[in-house]
């Protein structure tokens, strides 16, 4: 649960309603029930966010139900985040996640804006070493330039090879942050087998994206 916005949790009905069972959410724990509520009282619940709030109750304040967290071959997951109220806003409330797929690390930021980065990076010393071994970025906020954090680049040297996009159409001037994640990653090479090199990928542009692992490496489609 990246993001306590309604287009990050908009699906989670749908999964009510066929029947499967969630007995485990990755979520800000800092961030009660109660106050996403009051979090919301300003723009109202949409039903994705209302279903969340209603079936927590059923997880307890850790957000696991007991459970232990589940387990992946290859896989490792690291969570960062902002203690509620220190921010107040759901963007800088979002859950960090550091995942690793057989060597190969990406970072989700939901919709992190960059005060909410410099915080992790000032009193977090976890998150500062993760930073500079990041792979593939998955830029925050669906692109928009307040999720650029440009001291994650020019003080603590995140270098990814990639950076990934996932928005629709653009509908704002904040979403021209394109060239600035290019001027900050490595590249790629040989994408989807054409022989091209590329830096930022976007689902508006090029769709559905695919990793995938075979062999000892890791290639994008």
């Amino acid at each position: 649960m990246t993001n306590y916005d309604e287009d990050h949790v908009s699906g989670y009905p749908d999964l009510l309603a066929q029947g499967v069972y969630v007995d485990w959410i990755a979520r800000n724990t800092t961030v009660s029930p109660e106050t996403i509520r009051l979090l919301k009282s300003e723009d109202g619940m949409g039903k994705g966010i209302d279903t969340l709030v209603r079936s927590l109750g059923a997880f307890g304040l850790v957000g696991d139900n007991g459970k232990s967290v589940p387990k992946f071959q290859g896989v490792s997951m690291e969570y960062f985040f902002n203690s509620y109220p220190i921010f107040e806003d759901e963007n800088n409330l979002s859950l960090v996640l550091y995942l690793t797929v057989y060597g190969t690390s990406f970072l989700f930021s939901g919709d992190m804006e960059c005060d909410g980065f410099e915080h992790l990076l000032a009193t977090n010393a976890r998150f500062r070493q993760i930073v500079p071994n990041i792979n593939v970025l998955m830029a925050s906020h669906h692109g928009r330039a307040n999720g650029v954090c440009p001291e994650m680049f020019d003080s603590y040297g995140c270098r990814p090879q990639l950076v990934v996009i996932s928005d629709d159409y653009k509908q704002y001037t904040t979403q021209e942050t394109t060239n600035y994640y290019a001027s900050k990653t490595t590249g790629i090479t040989n994408f989807r087998a054409q022989g091209v090199s590329r830096s930022v990928l976007t689902t508006r542009k090029d769709g559905d994206i695919h990793f995938a692992w075979a062999n000892g490496s890791c290639t994008v489609s």
